[in-house]
């Protein structure tokens, strides 16, 4: 089969020919037919104290048809997608954390994220059985490809708390932040606005529900947030990861607000935490996403209660991949573009 294959930092993926996956008992192999570029994706082939295996194949947002199975409650032809999860070896034999623990587990590892875990940039990615899900009929398969980064934002509004009627603040209209914009709206915030420097995510994010855009370039967020709003925030979620943004988000927010952290940050930060103590903050990290969090988003797409659409900027195919890949490097207005292996 053909996959894109990281070879070292600074150089361009390589589409190579791969040994097509084959289906041990419990397993599956799906035909890929959608997978989605991650920013986690392109912050694993960056210099890092954690620097990704030569060799490895990405890829960890797939939606596809099963080749081949090794599971008998699976057929060659069902639509799945997949919690990209594969677990130690000691919990290999079950096909799933012993200890519930899943992407949490430091023995764990996410397909498309090491060597041995080859994933969904190729033709064809293997994944245990049990961390694959149907995709409902009706579904189309490019929009299934969305479920792992909305599930992200599923997750991290679960983990933030109640939002029916509260002020929310989305910090950042990424993928994630998207995601994170689209499950706030769902679930009756008073008001939701997002602070975006760049004006196309600001409106993606406008048409999943956001009720007010925010330039943080122009103007004061904190002022912009309580002009529209009747009041500071009473839960920002940070989405973008960069570095100074936990501090802002600790500042805009109101007194005894909730901090969700999402954005994963790489680089050593700082803040006060007395600005945090005089407001009694909650400040919340989050990773990931369980397995309900995939099964609530597959139902949310199939019920048509998030616009799929909204997300996807661009489809390639495995050729334009390695140029595309550098080219998202760089500030730019994609939200997702998926590959069409």
């Amino acid at each position: 089969m053909r996959a894109a294959v990281f070879e070292a930092e600074g150089l361009k993926l390589a589409i190579a020919d791969r040994p097509t996956p084959t289906a041990g008992p419990g397993e599956l192999v799906l035909r890929v037919g959608f997978c989605g570029i991650c920013g986690s994706d392109l912050h694993a082939t960056e210099p890092s104290p954690f620097p990704l295996d030569r060799g490895t194949v990405l890829g960890h947002e797939f939606a596809g048809t099963v080749a081949a199975t090794g599971a008998p409650d699976w057929q060659v032809g069902d639509r799945a997608i997949g919690v990209p999860l594969m677990p130690c070896a000691d919990c290999a034999p079950r096909g799933d954390c012993r200890d519930a623990l899943g992407i949490l587990c430091p023995r764990g590892r996410i397909i498309g994220l090491a060597a041995s875990a080859p994933g969904a940039y190729a033709e064809y990615v293997r994944l245990p059985a049990r961390m694959a899900l149907r995709v409902p009929a009706g579904l189309d398969l490019a929009h299934a490809a969305l479920a792992e980064p909305l599930a992200v934002g599923a997750h991290a509004v679960r983990k933030a708390g109640a939002l029916l009627g509260a002020r929310v603040l989305v910090i950042g209209a990424g993928p994630i932040g998207l995601a994170v914009t689209a499950f706030a709206a769902l679930s009756g915030p008073r008001v939701l606005a997002v602070s975006e420097p760049d004006p196309a995510r600001r409106e993606r994010a406008l048409g999943l529900g956001a009720a007010h855009g925010i330039d943080p370039g122009q103007d004061a967020v904190a002022a912009s947030f309580a002009r529209a709003a009747g009041g500071p925030p009473e839960v920002v979620f940070e989405c973008a990861g960069a570095t100074g943004l936990l501090r802002h988000a600790i500042e805009v927010a109101g007194i005894s607000a909730r901090v969700v952290v999402v954005g994963v940050c790489r680089t050593e930060d700082t803040l006060l935490p007395r600005v945090a103590i005089r407001k009694e903050l909650s400040v919340q990290f989050v990773l990931g996403y369980v397995r309900d969090d995939f099964a609530l988003v597959l139902d949310t797409l199939a019920a048509g209660r998030i616009d799929a659409a909204r997300f996807i900027t661009r489809v390639i195919g495995l050729d334009a991949l390695p140029d595309t890949f550098e080219s998202l490097r760089h500030p730019n207005p994609e939200a997702k573009v998926l590959i069409a292996p």
